[in-house]
Protein backbone atom coordinates (compact mmCIF):
# COMPACT_ATOMS: atom_id res chain seq x y z
CA UNK A 1 0.00 0.00 0.00
CA UNK A 2 1.60 3.24 -1.18
CA UNK A 3 1.34 6.13 1.29
CA UNK A 4 -0.87 9.00 0.20
CA UNK A 5 -1.95 12.20 1.94
CA UNK A 6 -5.47 10.80 2.32
CA UNK A 7 -4.24 7.58 3.98
CA UNK A 8 -1.81 9.41 6.27
CA UNK A 9 -4.48 11.91 7.34
CA UNK A 10 -6.89 9.05 8.07
CA UNK A 11 -4.29 7.33 10.26
CA UNK A 12 -3.45 10.66 11.88
CA UNK A 13 -6.95 10.78 13.35
CA UNK A 14 -6.41 7.46 15.15
CA UNK A 15 -2.67 7.48 15.91
CA UNK A 16 -2.08 11.21 16.62
CA UNK A 17 -5.51 12.57 17.51
CA UNK A 18 -4.16 15.78 19.06
CA UNK A 19 -2.43 16.73 15.77
CA UNK A 20 -5.60 15.91 13.86
CA UNK A 21 -7.72 17.99 16.26
CA UNK A 22 -5.33 20.94 15.87
CA UNK A 23 -5.81 20.82 12.09
CA UNK A 24 -2.48 19.34 10.99
CA UNK A 25 -2.81 17.73 7.53
CA UNK A 26 -0.48 16.15 4.99
CA UNK A 27 -0.93 17.82 1.59
CA UNK A 28 1.67 16.22 -0.67
CA UNK A 29 4.13 13.34 -0.45
CA UNK A 30 6.86 12.37 -2.88
CA UNK A 31 10.11 10.48 -2.53
CA UNK A 32 12.01 13.64 -1.56
CA UNK A 33 9.43 16.20 -0.41
CA UNK A 34 6.55 16.27 2.05
CA UNK A 35 4.27 19.25 2.68
CA UNK A 36 1.99 19.57 5.69
CA UNK A 37 -0.37 22.39 6.56
CA UNK A 38 -2.07 23.78 9.63
CA UNK A 39 -4.41 26.75 9.89
CA UNK A 40 -4.41 29.18 12.81
CA UNK A 41 -7.69 28.85 14.73
CA UNK A 42 -9.06 29.38 18.22
CA UNK A 43 -8.15 25.82 19.27
CA UNK A 44 -4.44 26.10 18.41
CA UNK A 45 -3.70 29.71 19.33
CA UNK A 46 -1.57 31.11 22.12
CA UNK A 47 -2.47 34.14 24.30
CA UNK A 48 -0.80 36.43 21.74
CA UNK A 49 -3.32 35.56 19.00
CA UNK A 50 -0.95 33.50 16.89
CA UNK A 51 -0.39 29.77 16.46
CA UNK A 52 1.04 27.97 19.48
CA UNK A 53 4.63 26.85 18.87
CA UNK A 54 3.88 23.20 19.70
CA UNK A 55 1.23 23.01 16.98
CA UNK A 56 3.79 24.28 14.48
CA UNK A 57 6.15 21.62 15.80
CA UNK A 58 3.56 18.88 15.19
CA UNK A 59 3.12 19.93 11.57
CA UNK A 60 6.88 20.29 11.05
CA UNK A 61 7.70 16.92 12.63
CA UNK A 62 5.02 15.21 10.56
CA UNK A 63 6.55 16.57 7.34
CA UNK A 64 9.89 15.00 8.27
CA UNK A 65 8.48 11.81 9.78
CA UNK A 66 6.41 10.95 6.72
CA UNK A 67 9.57 11.06 4.60
CA UNK A 68 11.31 8.76 7.09
CA UNK A 69 8.37 6.33 6.97
CA UNK A 70 8.31 6.36 3.16
CA UNK A 71 12.06 5.66 2.98
CA UNK A 72 11.77 2.83 5.53
CA UNK A 73 8.90 1.31 3.58
CA UNK A 74 10.89 1.43 0.35
CA UNK A 75 13.88 -0.27 2.01
CA UNK A 76 11.78 -3.37 2.84
CA UNK A 77 13.65 -3.62 6.15
CA UNK A 78 12.49 -3.48 9.76
CA UNK A 79 13.96 -0.15 10.90
CA UNK A 80 13.18 1.79 14.07
CA UNK A 81 12.82 5.56 13.97
CA UNK A 82 12.89 8.02 16.84
CA UNK A 83 13.35 11.76 17.29
CA UNK A 84 16.41 12.30 19.49
CA UNK A 85 16.56 16.09 19.36
CA UNK A 86 15.09 19.18 17.81
CA UNK A 87 15.78 22.87 17.29
CA UNK A 88 13.36 25.61 16.33
CA UNK A 89 13.61 29.20 15.17
CA UNK A 90 10.62 31.55 15.04
CA UNK A 91 10.81 34.62 12.81
CA UNK A 92 7.24 35.88 12.53
CA UNK A 93 3.83 35.37 14.14
CA UNK A 94 2.12 32.33 12.64
CA UNK A 95 -1.33 33.39 11.43
CA UNK A 96 -3.53 32.01 8.69
CA UNK A 97 -2.53 28.83 6.86
CA UNK A 98 1.05 27.69 7.41
CA UNK A 99 2.77 25.22 5.03
CA UNK A 100 5.65 23.15 6.36
CA UNK A 101 7.95 21.70 3.71
CA UNK A 102 10.68 19.12 4.21
CA UNK A 103 12.93 18.45 1.21
CA UNK A 104 15.38 16.02 2.82
CA UNK A 105 13.99 12.74 1.48
CA UNK A 106 17.19 11.92 -0.43
CA UNK A 107 19.39 12.42 2.67
CA UNK A 108 17.01 10.28 4.73
CA UNK A 109 17.17 7.51 2.15
CA UNK A 110 20.99 7.60 2.21
CA UNK A 111 21.04 7.39 6.03
CA UNK A 112 18.79 4.33 5.91
CA UNK A 113 21.04 2.74 3.29
CA UNK A 114 24.06 3.39 5.55
CA UNK A 115 22.24 1.82 8.52
CA UNK A 116 21.46 -1.30 6.48
CA UNK A 117 24.98 -1.55 5.02
CA UNK A 118 26.83 -1.05 8.31
CA UNK A 119 24.25 -2.63 10.63
CA UNK A 120 24.72 0.42 12.87
CA UNK A 121 22.31 3.10 13.96
CA UNK A 122 22.43 6.38 12.07
CA UNK A 123 21.39 9.89 13.03
CA UNK A 124 20.36 12.56 10.60
CA UNK A 125 19.24 16.16 11.02
CA UNK A 126 16.36 17.15 8.73
CA UNK A 127 14.73 20.55 8.30
CA UNK A 128 11.14 21.67 7.86
CA UNK A 129 10.41 25.25 6.93
CA UNK A 130 7.06 26.87 7.75
CA UNK A 131 5.76 29.65 5.50
CA UNK A 132 2.58 31.71 5.63
CA UNK A 133 0.28 32.54 2.70
CA UNK A 134 2.50 35.49 1.71
CA UNK A 135 5.52 33.16 1.44
CA UNK A 136 7.23 34.60 4.52
CA UNK A 137 9.09 32.14 6.75
CA UNK A 138 7.42 31.98 10.17
CA UNK A 139 9.44 29.13 11.66
CA UNK A 140 12.16 26.61 10.91
CA UNK A 141 12.30 23.30 12.73
CA UNK A 142 15.16 20.83 12.65
CA UNK A 143 14.74 17.26 13.91
CA UNK A 144 17.44 14.72 14.71
CA UNK A 145 16.08 11.34 13.64
CA UNK A 146 17.77 8.13 14.79
CA UNK A 147 17.44 5.16 12.47
CA UNK A 148 18.44 1.64 13.40
CA UNK A 149 18.00 -1.72 11.72
CA UNK A 150 16.06 -3.98 14.06
CA UNK A 151 17.62 -7.36 14.67
CA UNK A 152 15.27 -10.29 14.35
CA UNK A 153 15.81 -13.13 16.71
CA UNK A 154 15.24 -16.79 16.03
CA UNK A 155 14.61 -17.44 19.73
CA UNK A 156 11.25 -18.87 20.72
CA UNK A 157 8.88 -16.23 22.06
CA UNK A 158 8.96 -17.69 25.59
CA UNK A 159 12.71 -17.13 26.08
Amino acid sequence: MKPSPRKINFLLFFKLPSASLMGVRVKTISENICVTTVRHSWINQNPFNSMFWAVQGMAAELSTGVLVMVAIRESNKNISMLVAGNKATFTKKAKGKIRFTCQDGYAIKKAIERSIATNEGQTIWVKSEGKDAAGDVVSIFEFEWTLKLKQTSNKPFWL
